[in-house]
């Protein structure tokens, strides 16, 4: 049997689309839900997302932010047949690892992508590696991102970095403003990878780690792997899935 209990942040959209379903479905107590209907935007669901990363429940997203990649659109008439026909997809976050300058290490995970970016007005110096492989020596850049297949139409897009299948089973790897070398686009690896970042010159370029959107400042060494463990059920509506909205994302770029 399907327990509901309904999350929303706190602007009037939300509170507005809250109140609605508040009339129209059979609520419970959240220790007792095994599906939670979150109202906001993107970053408010990457929020809730996180905090219920070891639950087993269900995540149907309304939007009331702007763009909503992760959400459904709300409308009166349609939100309750829909919820009641979504589809599931299962998603798996990156879990970040890093060490800073001081020896201390700090465990996040990201859902969409891990940002390593530089820290003051000096570019980073960075390698690259995934397990006993290189993948570039020295990268002088304003940074790397590293994205699940479901973050690749964010931070990702906007770098130019690869749209991924949301079941290709690869992590794409970024540069952000490259310098030297210029003309290095990036790689496409295994979701199984464990990926190492070190800054190599921590004292006069410091760099930041960020997990979404959780940063730990003064990075020396970041490792990041698919975390299998974490495997999130997001429900969608039946025309306006996840891997529907990224194809379309993909279409756009091949036009362009």
């Amino acid at each position: 049997m399907i327990k509901i209990k309904i999350i929303s942040d706190t602007n009037k959209k939300s509170l507005k689309i809250k109140k609605f379903l508040l009339k129209n479905l059979k609520r419970n107590s959240l220790l007792k839900s095994n599906l939670l209907i979150v109202i906001g935007g993107d970053g408010f669901m990457l929020k809730i997302l996180k905090k219920f990363r070891k639950s087993s429940k269900f995540f149907y997203g309304i939007n009331s932010g702007n763009y909503g990649f992760l959400m459904n659109k709300f409308s009166p008439k349609l939100t309750i047949r829909n919820l009641n026909k979504a589809k599931m997809i299962t998603i798996f976050p990156l879990e970040m690892r890093v060490t800073n300058k001081q020896g201390l290490v700090k465990k996040s995970i990201a859902i969409n992508e891990v940002s390593i970016l530089r820290q003051s007005k000096q570019a980073a110096s960075l390698s690259i590696q995934t397990g006993s492989k290189t993948i570039i020596k020295r990268l002088i850049s304003d940074g790397v991102l590293v994205s699940t297949p479901a973050g690749s139409t964010a931070y990702n897009l906007s770098v130019h970095g690869p749209i991924l299948s949301l079941n290709s089973k690869k992590i794409s790897i970024s540069p952000i403003s490259a310098f030297r070398p210029r003309r290095w686009k990036g790689k496409i690896v295994s979701d199984r990878s464990t990926i190492t970042i070190k800054n190599l010159n921590s004292k006069k370029r410091p760099i930041s780690a960020v997990a979404d959107n959780q940063e730990v400042r003064n990075a020396k060494k970041i490792i990041i792997k698919t975390n299998k463990k974490i495997n999130l059920k997001l429900l969608y509506d039946k025309n306006r899935s996840l891997q529907k909205k990224i194809k379309i994302e993909q279409l756009r770029r091949e036009v362009n």
